[in-house]
């Protein structure tokens, strides 16, 4: 094991994050456990739910052409071997963080450094991305206006968030049972409509093209980290957080294939921003078109809630640690959330919805995801036995598959992360370097 020390079990809210950081003051007061198994269950399928069926399949299927369908599956392999490794690392450390405090623990505080600046860029994208699938299809008219209404859901969601994440909660179920129901009437429609035609065969594609695609629809399917990064908030943590892991990723799948061959019985959904409603309106139902778009910004809202929950919570245990700055650890004395790292992140979103599109986000937010779980994978592996709940081979199909979909991403959205991340590794260097010399 990692510097010759046992993990350390958690056995309180108010426990220090990592075995390796100093402790946090004693006045700081912890998160509260409110979260049970429906909870953690609805912001993890919120989280995906909400990103990809709207919002990735035109990329996908103009990288995959008619192996759409191989990258999904290969997607949802490497997204499968990703959550059980989560779960298992978040069953002995069951705090605010995931992979950014399993790294630190598993191998070594460096690693966690990486894991979760790759998670908080991915995710702040990935936020960015939720806010303007949102406002896409929810103003009609480009331009300004709809921008604007980006900045004021970012700024509603926030002030949720910021209230206590019980109401996070509250919120995210509703906004997940209208996807849900949005997209059963799509299946329906799509299902029983007179327009289809047989599925396409496997010509006009290529193993890149497949990977590419399976590495752009791993965005839809990373809300599972959402559950492992507030295991802090969670009730019985060892045996919720890897049920509800499993429990939604599970739902996530199934709902991603049936939509997925739904979509490609009617339409090619390479040819339009939108194919849901392209699909429904083919088979003579253009009167759901409207309450298509209605669940498609009712579900963009679900993924962003969550992702403003999770993000937040990353960025506590890193500024816990100091690896942001100490003032984001802060946690409100009434609502229990980490009030400041959310103001900050809001603003941040913000900022990018202004300045940013759709396309340029997905990759970059991909990127730097894949990266954070093949941290985890490598972490879960140097688990002894007495921790493990499944073998090895899953973390190694993991590590890989997440190294493997990343280099075949868009250069450029793999570039910027890249960049990112080194210029992040640089400066703490820096920062520990000064900080070694004033010592001495």
């Amino acid at each position: 094991m990692p510097n010759g020390r046992s993990p350390r079990r958690w056995r309180r809210a108010t426990d220090v994050p990592t075995a390796q950081s100093q402790p946090a003051p004693q006045s700081q007061p912890g998160l509260a456990r409110r979260l049970g198994l429906t909870d953690a269950v609805a912001i993890g399928v919120g989280s995906m739910v909400g990103a990809g069926v709207f919002v990735v399949w035109q990329p996908a299927a103009q990288a995959a052409g008619s192996g759409l369908l191989i990258g999904l599956l290969i997607a949802a392999v490497v997204a499968y071997c990703n959550a059980v490794s989560s779960a298992q690392l978040a069953a002995v450390y069951p705090v605010a963080g995931g992979t950014y405090v399993y790294g630190r623990e598993r191998l070594g505080e460096w690693w966690g450094f990486a894991a979760g600046w790759c998670f908080v860029i991915g995710k702040t994208a990935s936020c960015a991305a939720m806010t303007l699938t949102f406002a896409t299809y929810a103003v009609p008219l480009d331009g300004w206006a709809r921008r604007l209404v980006a900045l004021l859901a970012v700024a509603a969601l926030a002030a949720v968030n910021y209230r206590g994440v019980t109401r996070t909660a509250r919120l995210t179920k509703i906004l997940v049972a209208c996807s849900l129901a949005v997209l059963t009437l799509v299946v329906v429609l799509l299902g029983t409509g007179g327009t289809s035609h047989d599925l396409p065969a496997i010509t006009d594609t290529s193993v890149h093209g497949v990977l590419q695609a399976a590495g752009l629809l791993f965005f839809a399917f990373a809300g599972y980290a959402r559950i492992a990064t507030m295991g802090e908030e969670v009730r019985e943590p060892e045996r919720t957080i890897p049920r509800a892991i499993t429990i939604a990723l599970t739902i996530a799948i199934v709902i991603y294939l049936l939509v997925a061959v739904m979509l490609l019985r009617v339409v090619d959904p390479a040819a339009s921003t939108a194919p849901l409603a392209a699909a429904v309106d083919a088979v003579g139902a253009a009167w759901a078109v409207p309450i298509v778009r209605i669940g498609a910004a009712l579900a963009s809202l679900g993924a962003l809630l969550a992702l403003i929950t999770g993000i937040g919570r990353t960025t506590l245990a890193m500024a816990r640690n100091r690896d942001l700055p100490g003032w984001l650890a802060a946690v409100h004395p009434r609502y229990q959330v980490p009030h400041r790292a959310e103001v900050v992140l809001a603003i941040v979103v913000g900022a990018l919805v202004l300045t940013t599109d759709l396309r340029g986000v997905i990759g970059f937010s991909s990127f730097g995801v894949l990266l954070y779980y093949a941290i985890a994978n490598a972490s879960a592996f140097t688990q002894p036995a007495d921790q493990r709940r499944w073998p090895r081979a899953i973390n190694v199909i993991g590590l890989l598959g997440c190294l493997g979909l990343a280099v075949t991403l868009p250069w450029r959205s793999a570039v910027a992360a890249a960049v990112l991340l080194g210029l992040a590794l640089l400066v703490r260097k820096l920062r520990k370097g000064r900080a070694g010399s004033a010592r001495r």
